[in-house]
This record gives C-alpha cells, structure tokens and sequence, in this order.
C-alpha cells in the first residue's frame, strides 16, 4: 500500500521526581515526537529538555494534550464537553509552541493522549472540538488521529492536514478501534508479532483484529509507546524491519 511511513513515539512524560521511558534512546529510531504538555504527564522543564532532544536528533515536534489527568496518566476516561476539549487543547498545544519558540522550532503536529484521543476517535462532537482547536492555533499543524476513526473525518471536513495512525504495541477490535487497556491481549509484548502487524498494515492496509477479523487500516504514521518497558527493542526491531522491507521511515510533510 505504501513505501514510507512516520514512527511517532510519545514521550517527554516524566515529571517532578518520576521518570517514564527512555526518551533520549528511542529518539534515534522515530522521525516524530509526541510531547506531554502537563496535563497527564511532563513538567516546564521535562518540555523543554525533551524539545531540545528531539532537535539534537532531527526529530518533529507534535504537541501530545490530554485531559487533566495527572494522576490516572490520562488514561481514565473523563466526561467533558466540546468546548472544554477545544479550551484544553489550545491551552496545552500553546504551552509547547511557546517551549518549541524559544529554541527557535516550531510544531508539527497535534496527537491526542490516551482517553481523550480514544474518546474523541468515536465522538464526533469532540473530534471537531480538537480539530478546529489545533486549526486556529495554527493551520499548517497535521493532526495524528487513529485511522478510520472521526478524528481523521474532522480533520478533513474542515481542511486540516490528518496523518492516520496505526499501533505496532496494541491489538484492534473488528470495528478498527484499540482493544481496550482492560482487557487482556490488548498489549502486544512480542516483538515478532509486533513487526508482522506493522508490515501487514504498511503494505497490506489491513491489520488482523484479536477476534481474527482483516481490517483495513490506512497507514502514514506509525506509534511506539515509549513508557513501555519494551520501547526500545521494538522501536529499533521495527525500524530495522521496515528499512529491511524498503520502506522509508520519514516525518509527513507540513501544509
């Protein structure tokens, strides 16, 4: 289906006295870096050297907002309105571009955390909230959005530049959704399976759901998780494999 793909990896989430990931190893196999603006994870300072980082490595700046919550990692699902995503999103988005300025950088992209991105992958209401949020911040921003959700249609229905994100660490349900942190076999924890996803989604356009179901998936950016206690073999076991394959690992191109 496709000869490049973007690796994007979240990062830059520790904070205070608390340390996840292992952000300055995996930058060197992503082209793109996800960045937590403090709402579930990252501190001032934790942004600004995790920015600078990413630059040394020649590596693309995404704005990685959440709801506001630092306890539960911005995982635990939150009810807001869309006018509070919008709010929350320009807030967060602002907080790094400011970060990004002052080492004379700019953002590339806007990739939502944890429940609020899978919230806003299902709820159309909220999927135009962050959409229209990342457009007036700026509108050459590209929006990462899991593939086939509304995310993506949001993004488009107004004009903004989307990239459809794939998972190489996670199962899917039938439907293209992520198999839910709750249930068992939503991790994926092996790496050969992790790279037969990949490769299948990348060239295939399709990925196998845990229920065994082909799903198409339309893939330009690619996640690894870097709070994984594996993020590092499988950020450099799946770059090798798709180098190995003849697929180029490369940042999606700005409006």
């Amino acid at each position: 289906m496709t000869s490049r793909i973007d690796m994007n990896c979240d990062m830059g989430e520790s904070y205070g006295a608390w340390t996840m990931g292992n952000d300055a190893a995996v930058l060197q196999y992503v082209s793109s870096a996800n960045i937590a603006c403090g709402f579930h994870g990252g501190d001032p300072a934790t942004m600004r050297k995790t920015v600078a980082a990413a630059l040394k490595q020649g590596v693309a700046l995404g704005a990685h907002p959440s709801l506001q919550d630092l306890a539960g990692f911005g995982r635990r699902v939150i009810q807001i309105t869309p006018d509070e995503a919008y709010d929350i999103v320009i807030y967060q988005i602002g907080a790094l571009a400011g970060v990004a300025a002052s080492q004379g950088a700019r953002l590339h992209h806007v990739k939502a955390h944890g429940a609020l991105y899978n919230m806003a992958a299902r709820d159309e209401g909220l999927s135009r909230a962050i959409c229209q949020a990342v457009k007036d911040v700026d509108a050459s921003l590209i929006l990462y959005g899991l593939a086939g959700s509304k995310l993506i249609d949001a993004a488009r229905a107004i004009g903004l530049a989307a990239a459809s994100e794939v998972f190489a660490d996670r199962s899917y349900q039938d439907d293209g959704s992520l198999t839910p942190r709750t249930r068992a076999g939503a991790m994926i924890e092996d790496l050969d399976r992790a790279v037969a996803q990949v490769l299948g989604m990348v060239r295939e356009g399709k990925v196998r759901s845990i229920d065994g179901r082909d799903v198409p998936v339309q893939a330009d950016t690619l996640c690894i998780h870097g709070d994984q206690p594996n993020a590092l073999l499988f950020a450099d076991g799946i770059r090798q494999a798709l180098e190995q394959a003849g697929i180029e690992v490369c940042t999606p191109a700005r409006v």
